[in-house]
């Protein structure tokens, strides 16, 4: 076992997270048929069969969940090791793969990224975009910036902001089709709603001081924050969107306020979630310190 390398053990453990060479091939950009080869070292200098192979996939003997189990501390001893280091040269380094949903990551992680490499020029950022929530774990995911209630069990979790939505269309849409003057009125609208998250399709308002909520039944539907305002945009109907996206638009009189005196715009927080053996890693502190702070300042602003 001594002839394996580090990045054989970090390379079987993003096998076993995947679990599918092709999966672990496609995340590194090298034929399925180099981490076959590298899986087939590993089992012969360990003399044990690591894994089942299936036509689903694959899953790990009990002798490789013994080895993955070492896997994983030796290379996270080494994160620790790297974070030590640069925790006394005061410089984070490295790269760090972070998740966010399509609206986080445009309108305030990116317009971030500027500042932070300015102020740590060694850090590198990953991004997976998706607006369904991942598996930190599997995707290899060193922080999350989710909305909503954080998870409790293996993560930390430090709030950086809200995020509010309410109802726009465009000053074309409301001069065709008049502007709506009560919540109900909405039915009688074209509407553009989520096909991905059923909840954000209950519009809430408050109504002479007492919680309201229009099940909104959509024209349009799509699962994209960002395909939800290009349909708003092009004049479509009306949509509920993210305060942080729409706002912008409105100032630049793209978009308009509709119903802003009955609309809940329920803020919901944000969070970085990171898992807790890697928490205190200084690329990952430096990281949401930094967004802490950014999140921050741009409420202040708004």
């Amino acid at each position: 076992m001594r002839d394996l390398r580090l990045e054989d053990l970090h390379l079987f453990a993003r096998v076993a997270d995947l679990g599918s060479l092709s999966a672990a091939a496609r995340e590194r950009t090298v034929p399925v048929s180099q981490v076959s080869r590298t899986l087939a070292r590993i089992e012969q200098a360990s003399g044990a069969r690591l894994v089942h192979r299936t036509t689903h996939g694959l899953t790990l003997t009990a002798e490789g969940l013994t080895f993955l189990d070492y896997c994983r501390r030796i290379t996270g001893t080494l994160d620790e090791l790297e974070g030590e280091f640069a925790h006394q040269s005061g410089q984070p380094s490295g790269w760090v793969r972070v998740a966010a949903s399509s609206v986080v990551a445009e309108h305030l992680l990116i317009p971030s990224f500027e500042s932070l490499q300015q102020a740590h020029p060694q850090l590198r950022v990953e991004l997976v975009v998706d607006d369904r929530i991942a598996d930190m774990a599997q995707g290899g995911i060193d922080i999350a910036i989710r909305t909503g209630a954080p998870p409790t069990d293996t993560v930390v979790a430090r709030p950086l902001g809200t995020l509010a939505r309410r109802l726009y269309a465009t000053p074309g849409y409301l001069q065709l089709h008049g502007a709506p003057q009560h919540p109900e009125d909405l039915h009688q609208h074209r509407l553009i709603t989520n096909n991905a998250v059923a909840m954000l399709n209950r519009w809430p308002f408050v109504v002479e001081g007492h919680a309201h909520v229009v099940a909104a039944e959509g024209h349009w539907r799509s699962g994209s924050t960002g395909i939800t305002a290009r349909l708003a945009l092009q004049g479509l109907g009306i949509a509920r969107l993210a305060t942080v996206v729409a706002e912008p638009l409105v100032r630049q009189g793209q978009l308009a306020p509709v119903l802003a005196a009955w609309v809940d715009p329920q803020p919901s927080p944000i969070h970085a979630i990171t898992l807790t053996r890697r928490h205190r890693l200084p690329k990952i502190q430096a990281c949401i310190d930094h967004w802490a702070q950014w999140f921050t300042e741009q409420e202040s602003a708004s």
